[in-house]
């Protein structure tokens, strides 16, 4: 009797401890549960967002709820409705939700009030992965061969697109072989159902293809070969140079001269309470030594590695108050913010106007929205992203 009296007691005091240690340590006052959507299970933002997550839980008692999509559209349908508070994203399908284009310029999209909050700028390489029997070795050599398309995922096939310019190739020089997600895609290099997907050298399925039985290799990109980063750029503003050096096959005896952006890309949209978006970003700061080794690429989220002068949308005003707090934000921030946010307005009015009006046929729509959204951005004295498809 005595001895469970004492177990007892261990236990209730146990439970006090934890208790207090847990509203102690959630002084940000986070909820029980937060949300935010992903790519695909095995994908370099699903991995992070996990290891994240447990650091959450550790350290503030909130789960964080990971929903998977594979594809862009699949990660911010959630997001717009409701389901999510954020979502761990590319830069290319934010911007492209932003700017109304490919899959975004649909009549049940347009263009989106995405707003950025944390950047991951690691040492990755967002790139072409390309079966390594094949023979590829430069960009160009993709000339011919099996290229995948990602059904409802315009940044992956936009940003394929942007590779293939880089050696002044377009999609028409390549067999596209369509698959229904980006694990799909990748997968099928290993199926040898095609040769190339476009993906982050840290993620899952990139490790997965280095080991099956084609191997896997990485097309170099000369940095310093300025037309065909012009033609990237192009298409798709948002990638930069990078020496690549975390990765499957990659470490930093081994690097390779590659292009990236930031991702994941953890963003939301203007209409979440600025308090619970700085809650967030500060649990991510704050959680940052325990999560930065546990996923790879994970140190990209370090607050010395933003780039708050580089932004494709614009930054939350949750996101704004963080960075001031930090004493990162400075005037040009504010005034690239205040072009990024005027933007997005004039995007809002020109899908308005086209929306005013009658149209026989979705192709009819797509036509004048394109034609609108252009003549506004151009009359505002603002650059329309070239379009390859």
């Amino acid at each position: 009797m005595k001895f469970k009296v004492k177990i007892l007691g261990m236990v209730l005091a146990g439970a006090l401890c934890g208790s207090v240690a847990v509203a102690q340590d959630n002084s940000l006052g986070l909820p029980a549960t937060l949300a935010w959507s992903a790519y695909d299970v095995g994908s370099g933002g699903y991995n992070q967002a996990v290891a994240i997550g447990n650091a959450f839980k550790q350290k503030y008692g909130v789960n964080l709820r990971i929903l998977p999509g594979k594809n862009d559209v699949s990660r911010t349908l959630p997001l717009r409705e409701g389901k999510v508070a954020f979502s761990a994203h590319g830069v290319g399908g934010s911007y492209m939700a932003q700017e109304g284009t490919h899959d975004f310029g649909q009549r049940q999209w347009g263009p989106q009030p995405v707003r950025s909050m944390l950047l991951n700028n690691s040492d990755q390489a967002l790139s072409m992965v390309v079966a390594g029997d094949i023979g590829v070795k430069t960009l160009a050599d993709l000339k011919g061969k099996r290229v995948a398309w990602v059904i409802g995922s315009p940044a992956l096939n936009e940003s394929v697109a942007a590779n293939l310019a880089f050696a002044n190739l377009t999609w028409d020089d390549v067999q596209k072989v369509e698959f229904g997600g980006f694990g799909a895609a990748m997968d099928g290099i290993i199926n040898n159902q095609v040769d190339a997907a476009f993906s982050s050298s840290i993620s899952g399925k990139t490790y997965a293809v280095a080991k099956s039985p084609r191997g896997m290799t990485y097309p170099e990109y000369d940095p310093n070969d300025k037309e065909a980063w012009k033609r990237m750029q192009a298409l798709a503003p948002f990638f930069f140079p990078v020496m690549a050096t975390d990765g499957a096959d990659l470490s930093k005896d081994k690097p390779i001269a590659s292009t990236a952006y930031p991702y994941p890309f953890l963003m939301t949209y203007a209409d979440r309470k600025a308090d619970l978006v700085k809650k967030v970003m500060y649990a991510m700061t704050d959680t940052y030594d325990a999560y930065k080794d546990a996923a790879p690429g994970n140190i990209g989220w370090a607050l010395d590695r933003q780039k708050l002068d580089w932004a494709a949308i614009p930054y939350h005003e949750g996101a704004v108050q963080f960075f001031k707090e930090k004493g990162l934000w400075a005037a040009e921030h504010d005034a690239n913010n205040a072009r990024l946010l005027k933007r997005q307005e004039v995007l809002a009015t020109a899908w308005k106007d086209v929306n005013s009006r009658k149209h026989d046929s979705d192709e009819a729509f797509k036509q004048d929205w394109m034609k609108t959204r252009a003549d506004a951005l151009v009359a505002a004295s603002m650059d329309p992203i070239v379009l390859s498809w």
